[in-house]
């Protein structure tokens, strides 16, 4: 078979790709090596429970809802409303003048650094100005120019000139947010309660711009899977093809064509690698290439790719649980972030654990070695902050009455998650970790919880690696610790992040461009489809 388009990868980057591609009457097949489409996008059920697997809200960033508009997809959706709480106190953010009860909730918590919060709630608002210039009106790229004149010169015209401003600003706040706060502030219990839920090394820019963002989160009727299941209807509507639990293994860029696990060669005239571009460019078999240039190439990026690291992962803990939406309701929203404690997790000690993940020799039956490590993981849970997410009270649907799903993630490293494999700890540090999240909710901000839970698992960053294949489990593409950045970082250069060197071979998803997410992610699909696009008139 031959198509005018491969896609590989079936996460929300290779289905924008995907529908693009179908909807401008292109042959397409897109491969996906799990089960079922939509990557980290997942929505699944237990005993008609249901639960968000991997995104808990969608944010639009003028993005999401402009690309379904120009496809034509109808998605029923409600705003995605986000509380935060430290020890027993919960804020519900209500839209922009909840920056100023934020402003007095840290105070209350920290009542002798009252200047100080009051000086980064200042950047915060800062910031916030600059994402209402990148996000304030509908990216240009969901937009047909032809048709929108009157919009282009009117709105688009404008904004781009507040655009490449703000850029210029957003540039000189790259420094990794735990550094950018200590000018502001000494106390490292305050740093951590406002960084230590984003990623090591996150950019100042992005992680101060939360505030803006949680304003910005929606959730689709039915999960976040429905924008899957609408992307997946609309692509095969249009008389493309998608092929699940298809892996390709072998990539010919010269001759054009993959070849999958089974066997099966598949041809054609442009591919869009939506997936782990480490895997890309190692299923490449170099023997078989002819052009010196390019191989030169591809050695260049195996080299440049080879001993990066994933972004940051997560471990994740699902709960079902026999109580009444109400209960939920009168402390929380359906997404939740909660800090048990306010000290913040630099006080937990860390060299018990780089003495475990600097062990030399596997010793499974070392009791000592594994009671350190539990020690460590529970300090960790109990000073971190977790991503809590509800959806009964976001869809009352899904959710029998009288009961409730929970998703409980907190940022997790996969070397450790790898380590405690190795060592053959696994299913009993994942109970373990189940145990402690239970535990910690109970004392705490869900009294009661223990005694309600009717079913529980968990899923750590090798689940997240064995599902996506992703690298180290990453769920936002490349770690900010990482030496260098291997993708495109800046807002200007986002239409050359699509580029690869192999030729009629273009790249989308969270690899693609830093800082990642879905917005993102749907956006490097939509760039990707208008290059093969252009490749084909």
């Amino acid at each position: 078979m031959k198509y005018d388009a491969i896609v590989v990868g079936g996460g929300i980057a290779g289905l924008t790709a995907a529908a693009y591609l179908a909807r401008a009457g292109k042959s397409v097949v897109l491969f996906e090596r799990q089960t079922k489409v939509g990557g980290l996008v997942q929505t699944f059920d237990r005993n008609g429970i249901y639960f968000d697997g991997g995104l808990r809200s969608i944010e639009n960033s003028g993005i999401v809802f402009p690309m379904l508009k120009q496809l034509g997809i109808d998605i029923e959706f409600t705003k995605s409303d986000i509380s935060i709480g430290i020890a027993e106190s919960v804020l519900k953010l209500k839209g922009k003048e909840s920056v100023a009860e934020y402003e007095e909730f840290l105070k209350a918590q920290y009542p002798d650094n009252a200047n100080d919060v009051s000086a980064i709630i200042l950047e915060i608002k800062k910031i916030m100005g600059y994402m209402d210039v990148l996000y304030g009106i509908d990216n240009p790229a969901f937009l047909n120019m032809a048709e929108d004149r009157e919009y282009l010169m009117k709105v688009i015209m404008p904004w781009m000139f507040k655009f490449i401003f703000t850029i210029r600003k957003i540039k000189k706040l790259q420094k990794p947010v735990e550094d950018y706060l200590k000018k502001f502030t000494s106390n490292q219990a305050l740093i951590d309660i406002i960084a230590q839920h984003f990623f090591q090394k996150t950019p100042t820019s992005f992680a101060l711009s939360y505030f803006s963002l949680y304003l910005d989160y929606h959730y689709p009727k039915g999960g976040t899977a429905t924008l899957i299941k609408k992307l997946e209807e609309y692509i095969t509507e249009h008389g493309a093809v998608i092929k699940t639990s298809v892996t390709i293994q072998s990539l010919q860029p010269e001759e054009k064509y993959v070849v999958d696990t089974e066997g099966n060669r598949t041809d054609y005239s442009n591919l869009i690698w939506a997936g782990d571009l480490k895997q890309m460019y190692n299923i490449i078999p170099l023997e078989n290439l002819k052009n010196s240039k390019l191989i030169s190439k591809i050695k260049e990026k195996r080299s440049l790719l080879k001993d990066l690291k994933g972004g940051d992962s997560v471990f994740t803990v699902y709960l079902s649980v026999q109580e009444k939406k109400a209960y939920f309701e009168k402390i929380c929203t359906g997404h939740f972030f909660y800090t048990p404690d306010k000290r913040g997790l630099s006080i937990v000690s860390k060299a018990d654990i780089e003495e475990f993940l600097n062990a030399k020799t596997i010793d499974k039956d070392n009791v000592e070695l594994k009671n350190k490590v539990k020690k460590y993981l529970e300090d960790y849970f109990r000073l971190n902050t977790f991503e809590i997410a509800i959806p009964v009270l976001r869809d009352a649907d899904l959710a029998p009455e009288g009961q409730a799903g929970l998703v409980v993630s907190l940022l997790y490293d996969y070397s450790l998650s790898k380590k405690i494999d190795e060592f053959g700890w696994t299913a009993e540090i994942k109970e373990f970790l189940e145990q402690i999240t239970i535990q910690i909710l109970d004392e705490s901000i869900f009294p009661g919880l223990k005694d309600k839970v009717i079913g529980c698992f968990s899923s750590s960053p090798l689940t997240i690696e064995k599902l996506t294949g992703n690298t180290q489990g990453g769920i936002t593409g490349w770690a900010f610790t990482n030496p260098y950045m291997p993708a495109v970082s800046s807002m200007l250069g986002i239409a050359k992040s699509v580029e690869t060197p192999l030729p009629y071979i273009y790249q989308a998803g969270q690899w693609t461009y830093s800082p990642a997410g879905l917005p993102i992610s749907i956006l490097t699909g939509k760039l990707a489809s208008d290059n093969v696009l252009k490749n084909q008139r």
